[in-house]
């Protein structure tokens, strides 16, 4: 099987997700079940079905995390400096604007955080990059040119 790449800090997060749901989201999951149920008839009772697949989701993101953490690699930075690996980030410009990214693995990607997957077109584009080098790279909106102007792995 497929290894799943983490940053620690990656790895520490989902850890913190599953123990909530094990801990806290789980029986509150399954004591809403309960008054549900208790409620009547299970035919129409909108609550109880609410309440089953609230429960179907938590089991399965519990189960999810748990496959991810038996083949998950919490890779360590490189020592060498100004290059992109897991965990950095880079200061790039792209068309006059500059944009600071974190590369991360997969399963810790948040675009909206500028949290790119070293699998993803442009963290594929940066991994291994130095400062100074410029990248093309396809996007949605055509062609663009990235430029790295820096890069820090903490």
């Amino acid at each position: 099987m497929k290894k799943f790449q983490f940053t620690q800090e990656g790895y520490n997060k989902l850890q913190l997700e599953h123990d909530d749901l094990v801990k806290n989201k789980r029986s509150a999951a399954i004591d809403r079940l309960q008054k549900a149920r208790a409620m009547g008839d299970l035919s129409e009772n909108s609550e109880y079905v609410a309440a089953k697949e609230d429960l179907a989701f938590v089991e399965g993101r519990i189960q999810e995390l748990e496959e991810l953490f038996k083949y998950a690699e919490i890779v360590e930075q490189t020592v060498q400096e100004g290059v992109a690996d897991l965990g950095s980030k880079i200061t790039v410009d792209i068309n006059g604007k500059q944009v600071v990214f974190t590369l991360v693995g997969e399963f810790e990607a948040d675009p909206a955080q500028r949290k790119l997957s070293q699998t993803s077109p442009i963290g594929q584009a940066l991994f291994g990059k130095k400062i100074g080098e410029s990248v093309e790279i396809e996007v949605p909106a055509g062609k663009l040119l990235y430029k790295i102007l820096d890069i820090q792995n903490n």
